[in-house]
């Protein structure tokens, strides 16, 4: 599939987010004393945990609907698919443009996506145990309907909404030298890497994802869209193959500079960090890039860096877990240091 020009990229995601303004927030581009201090880097954190529908995800989503409820002649039906933020952000943004749809879910939803989804009249109807078989069976029900399907990353509009928050990025941190992503289905760091290369070719775009399922690195290393198998993960979110023939594998062979992959601990050890420093509930999909820059924060010493924190939308369940295991291993740290 041909990547259009990087100048194309940019306009587009210029567009987008003029088009997306109205409807979904603007959020903080948060500096963290704790961790500036702590890695000797100046660390910020951009808060899409704050975003509307609790992820980065409404701003593809209303960008997408935006267009195509603009060019339909009539009221159209919609069918998407996703492990839960993309289904909520569709959700939203259909009730908002007063468009109908039915979302495809994964088996391993959370409770608290799938709550959330309940709150909108929307159709949910669960398949497959991964990602991927879950957005075959939508894109095959649409195509059978004769609705229109509504990709949770591998479109060029859905990435022209997400690349919103790298202009925004930029923006507010025009020394940015490096801005770390966690990857799924690669659409939030093609969108990000696309503007921030064309407003500066030295920022350093670095894709973090979990040891579980680093599906998009594997592919990026294989040249091709290839199938690994994924285990479970605390980054549901980021969780599962990537489709076939998507956009996003050509744009982050592209634009992504540098590759991470951490473990389930680790990202575990972010969002608790996150959670009693910062005070903010994050998903382990917005652990996964804090981890990752943790990881190796000594490349980045004097450098400015910017976090993408992608999600807040974390289950009780896994918070529990997560407050749990990390909470007993400091225990254990602690009564080993003092023998």
């Amino acid at each position: 599939m041909t990547v259009p020009h990087t100048s194309e990229l940019c306009k587009s995601i210029n567009e987008a987010h003029a088009r997306i303004l109205p409807h979904i927030n603007r959020t903080p581009l948060e500096h963290s004393l704790i961790l500036s201090n702590q890695t000797e880097c100046n660390v910020h954190l951009k808060l899409e945990c704050e975003q509307v529908t609790g992820s980065f995800k409404a701003r593809g989503a209303f960008n997408k609907l935006g267009i195509c409820s603009n060019n339909a002649k009539s009221k159209q039906n919609y069918v998407t698919a996703s492990s839960g933020n993309h289904a909520m952000a569709c959700a939203l943004a259909l009730s908002k443009l007063k468009q109908k749809g039915t979302v495809y879910v994964p088996n391993y939803i959370s409770e608290a996506k799938e709550s959330y989804l309940k709150l909108y009249d929307i159709e949910v109807k669960k398949y497959g145990d991964d990602c991927l078989d879950t957005e075959k069976q939508a894109r095959k029900m649409a195509e059978a309907n004769d609705a229109v399907y509504i990709s949770p990353y591998a479109d060029l509009e859905i990435v022209y909404g997400q690349g919103t928050v790298g202009k925004e990025i930029v923006e507010d941190l025009p020394n940015v030298d490096a801005i770390f992503v966690s990857v799924g289905g690669g659409g939030l760091i093609s969108g990000i890497g696309a503007y921030a290369k064309h407003q500066n070719s030295s920022i350093e775009i670095v894709g973090c994802s979990p040891s579980n399922s680093a599906v998009m690195q594997e592919c990026v290393k294989a040249g091709e869209i290839i199938f690994i198998e994924s285990l479970d993960t605390l980054s549901d979110g980021t969780a599962g193959g990537v489709e076939e023939g998507s956009i996003t594998l050509p744009l982050c062979q592209k634009f992504v500079d540098k590759w991470v992959q951490v473990s389930e601990e680790e990202i575990a050890k972010a969002v608790y960090m996150i959670l009693e420093k910062h005070h903010k509930m994050v998903e382990g999909s917005a652990g996964v890039a804090v981890a990752g820059f943790l990881k190796c924060k000594k490349d980045y010493i004097g450098k400015n860096v910017a976090i993408v924190i992608c999600g807040a939308n974390i289950s009780m369940e896994k918070l529990k877990f997560v407050i749990g295991s990390v909470e007993t291993e400091n225990k254990s740290t602690a009564s080993t240091n003092k023998h």
